[in-house]
């Protein structure tokens, strides 16, 4: 059953993202195949609201907490908070896994 990773920048760290972007982004690609879908959380103005989702495909609670801790970002200290929750995959891609 996959996790869903939430994480909240530490306020005033937005040139902390900006530093590591280019990091965090070859690290997703190196693990596309985990990635059920991720992206960055954003006001309705489209600005940066200083966090992220992830879905990630891993079986326990341990694998994800190493999943997060590997990315660029949590290495460079950007996380204020993370937060790890099983998900029941209903509906993905339009296609059901009930």
């Amino acid at each position: 059953m996959p996790f869903i990773i939430e994480t909240f920048d530490k306020p005033d760290h937005q040139h902390v993202r900006q530093a590591t972007r280019a990091a965090h982004l070859v690290f997703l690609d190196q693990h596309k195949a985990l990635l059920l879908a991720c992206g960055a959380k954003l006001a309705d103005d489209g600005k940066d609201l200083g966090g992220g989702l992830y879905v990630v495909a891993l079986d326990s609670r341990e694998e994800a907490q190493r999943f997060i801790e590997s990315d660029p970002f949590h290495a460079a200290g950007l996380f204020e908070r993370v937060t790890l929750t099983r998900w029941r995959k209903a509906y993905v891609d339009g296609q059901s896994y009930l």
